[in-house]
């Protein structure tokens, strides 16, 4: 707990103190150390400050700064995961044991660029599956783990890739706000060891805040195969910062790493000073200026240096800006920043942020030139080669097109096998079932409705998993990246730009995910109508509904119907986003500015912990909101029960059908006979509106609805399914109405978590709602157009 939750009269014992080095210095030598009793005396008429007692004495801490300190009451429980081996032979008192034991948690968040294997040291250290992309802005939360080493509890977090503190993206401000709120113990800057010269600049924004810092060199073997000689150790020195070489995808030098980490935790580690990077001396003036008014009062800077606020104060920072609009020094801090930021002009002939910057990397140059030697290339000569045929204007998008058609047909034509297999052991537990338990409604539910319905979905996870490991791979091996290079110009044709290709790509195989991936994009307008047009790209869930009908109605030309697909869906995703841009959001160029890493061979670890954990999350679909509906789709269809026998019943005939369909008048017939006038037009019947309707809340289930809808009494199985929507001279499917279900699938009302998330995203349920009214409308049309034109064929 925080020393600002102690009610008045309680007594606690300090932990450790947060917030940057000179805040902790002052606050250790006013007596707040390890193991000391502090009360909470009083508080002022306004709650704020609070007076506490300490070694016999009294002080007043604001509450801002009582967040900074962590304590635990003397009833305090131990933390799990910790043994008495782990205690100080000193700490006998049960008080002192508490005490120590809360302090062996070390929280230490992961900052960096991206691309530069944070996530991949997260996920190593930490056991975890978080998907690491080799692009800007897969990270788009905070992801945290927990293990142990060396006797300490660490809990990691990593955060999404920045390239500076600034408030320019919501990966910057996500961060930033992340390190003013959670004041983690340790910051791990995780640098890429090839590309120091650009990696550095966070971390000179990191120094300018005095946290406590370790610098992991990661992906150090790409530097050694350069050619290149750094000595980490000097450079170290010279930053005061301790340097730890890594290798994040094999793990190589993380017990090192957080071997360092635990002695800049105790305050053991020689190699950690306190630095300025020098700015010249004229804005070293004008920081000096501000940074002396900020030191008078203590309550704006508890999580921040008073250097860092100054610095940023100086650049104009949007949120610094809110932050000292609150001190009442305000009008005298805008006058000083005015007066040299005008002197700093008139000097340098260039603005403030861009004379900041300037001398932060000329720091770095000096810093690399005294400690870095032999060949040091300045790119990748592999990664050039490669590129000079990826992105050539000429082979790029047919080489794009061609890969994504590769996809398709691995995701349908080697999923087959395995599908089958599963086939055949949802059939066999369907008959064992059936065999085992009495005849009844009972078995009828479990039989049909649970293994039928749930059965006729699960079949599909060879294919999705092969559709995710492709995705997967091309993030990660950085072709993404080229992939949203290429397709820059054409983005700006609809009024976007590159960096929203990622997150419709992403949309393939979720779109929820690849909705949140759209706060990388900086225009809000450009990120609102990236996030509407994503529902239109196919999702995984849709593929159990395309391999189903596709197999059964398109098998000779599968790859190719699949690939239509997919672009019919980027066709009413480009419609919708020149309509958005030309009636509701006017044209907001933004700058593309997107990082092309080298090409790397991702690992085979990191490609099946990302393919696994997306087969983990269809896996949950299959026991959770499917397995209800399937439930519900079955008692719709099973319901109400008639007691004459069924050759009393009123048969329903269609003329020169040599299939009789019997009629009990289920309530799901009702409701698909009610609704059905209106989906008439484009070829479906009763059974494929009710399948759209259940597909609602989830698409997988539109193929476990039809799979109860026709299981009847017999073995249902993927084929034996595809069979019987043929059947008969006058089938509910032919190849026209099918292509038409196909084309409202792909294009009608999002899933309830998709709509879920576009509120939470843009902050209105209108647009999840408008997304849902206008999908809809828009699959109605395409599909009335497939239909006609279909039976012209």
């Amino acid at each position: 707990m925080r020393l600002s939750e102690l009610k008045q009269g309680q007594e606690a014992y300090v932990v450790k103190i947060l917030g940057h080095g000179a805040f902790r210095k002052r606050l250790m030598e006013m007596g707040f150390v390890r193991g000391k009793l502090v009360k909470n005396v009083l508080s002022a008429p306004f709650k704020d400050p609070v007076k506490y007692s300490l070694m016999g004495y009294e002080v007043s801490l604001r509450r801002s700064e009582a967040e900074l300190i962590e304590v635990v009451a003397e009833s305090a429980e131990i933390p799990l995961g910790f043994s008495e081996q782990h205690l100080l032979a000193n700490d006998d008192a049960p008080i002192h044991t508490a005490v120590d034991l809360h302090r062996r948690t070390i929280t230490v968040a992961l900052i960096g660029n991206p691309n530069c294997g944070k996530t991949s040291l997260f996920n190593y250290a930490s056991g975890a599956t978080e998907h690491v992309g080799n692009y800007s802005g897969v990270t788009v939360d905070a992801k945290e783990g927990s293990f142990t080493h060396g006797g300490y509890r660490f809990k990691i977090v990593d955060l999404p890739g920045t390239y500076s503190l600034a408030a320019y993206s919501p990966e910057e401000l996500y961060v930033r706000r992340y390190l003013r709120d959670e004041t983690p113990d340790v910051i791990i800057n995780v640098v890429v060891a090839s590309n120091l010269a650009r990696n550095l600049y966070l971390t000179t924004d990191l120094i300018d805040m005095d946290r406590s810092m370790v610098i992991a060199l990661n992906m150090y073997d790409e530097l050694q195969e350069s050619g290149a000689v750094l000595d980490y150790e000097l450079l170290g020195g010279m930053l005061g910062v301790p340097i730890v070489p890594t290798i994040s995808k094999t793990g190589e030098g993380l017990d090192a790493l957080f071997d360092t980490v635990i002695r800049v935790y105790e305050g053991k580690e020689p190699a950690v000073r306190h630095i300025h990077v020098t700015l010249g001396e004229d804005i070293e003036k004008a920081v000096g200026e501000i940074k002396t008014i900020l030191k008078a009062d203590r309550s704006i800077f508890p999580q921040f240096s008073p250097r860092y606020l100054a610095i940023k104060f100086l650049e104009k920072d949007s949120e610094v800006e809110e932050m000292m609009k609150q001190l009442p020094q305000y009008d005298e801090l805008c006058v000083i920043r005015k007066l040299n930021r005008d002197h700093i002009s008139k000097i340098r002939q260039e603005d403030v942020g861009a004379a900041i910057a300037a001398e932060k990397y000329g720091f770095i140059d000096g810093a690399l030139a005294e400690t870095i030697s032999g060949e040091h290339p300045t790119s990748n000569r592999a990664t050039a080669i490669i590129d000079a045929f990826v992105t050539n204007r000429l082979f790029g998008i047919p080489l794009f097109l061609g890969v994504m058609l590769l996809v398709f047909w691995l995701t349908f034509s080697v999923g087959e096998y395995p599908m089958g297999w599963i086939e055949s052991a949802v059939n066999w537990i369907g008959q064992t079932a059936a065999k085992l338990m009495p005849p009844g409604p009972l078995t009828d539910l479990v039989v049909d409705g649970i293994i039928g319905g749930v059965g006729s979905v699960i079949v599909f996870l060879p294919n999705i998993l092969i559709l995710y490991a492709c995705i997967s791979f091309m993030e990660d091996s950085g072709y993404m990246a080229r992939a949203a290079f290429i397709m820059d110009k054409a983005m700006h044709r609809i009024g976007l730009h590159g960096k929203s290709f990622i997150p419709l790509v992403m949309g393939f195989g979720c779109n929820v995910p690849a909705i949140m991936a759209t706060r990388a994009i900086e225009s809000r307008t450009s990120r609102l109508i990236t996030i509407l047009i994503n529902p239109f790209m196919s999702c995984s869930a849709r593929l159990p509904i395309y391999v189903l009908l596709i197999g059964t109605f398109f098998s000779a030309h599968a790859a190719l119907v699949f690939f239509a697909l997919y672009a019919l869906g980027v066709v009413a995703a480009i419609i919708t986003a020149r309509l958005l841009r030309r009636f509701v959001w006017k044209k907001d160029e933004t700058p593309f500015v997107m990082e092309l890493p080298p090409y790397r061979v991702p690992t085979l670890k990191a490609t099946l912990h990302h393919t696994w954990g997306k087969g983990k999350q269809y896996l949950k679909k299959m026991g959770g909101i499917i397995l209800v509906a399937c439930i519900i789709v079955w008692a719709l269809d099973y319901f109400p029960r008639h007691d004459e026998e069924p050759s009393d019943r009123i048969a329903e005939a269609q003329v020169d059908d040599s299939r009789i369909d019997i009629s009990h008048d289920s309530y799901l017939e009702m409701i698909g006979k009610a609704v059905n006038p209106v989906m008439r037009p484009i070829g479906m019947q009763w059974r494929a509106t009710v399948a759209a309707i259940a597909g609602v809340p989830a698409k997988e289930i539109v193929v476990s609805t039809l799979g109860v809808l026709y299981a009847g009494t017999d073995d249902i199985d993927n084929q034996t399914l595809g069979a019987k929507l043929s059947a008969g001279s006058r089938p509910d499917f032919t190849p026209a109405s099918a292509l038409a279900f196909l084309v409202f699938i792909l294009l009608y009302c999002p899933c309830i978590a998709t709509v879920t998330a576009i509120a939470k995203e843009t902050g209105s349920w209108r647009y999840g709602l408008f997304s849902a009214v206008y999908n809809t409308a828009i699959a109605y049309i395409f599909a009335f157009i497939a239909y006609r034109v279909a039976l012209l064929f």
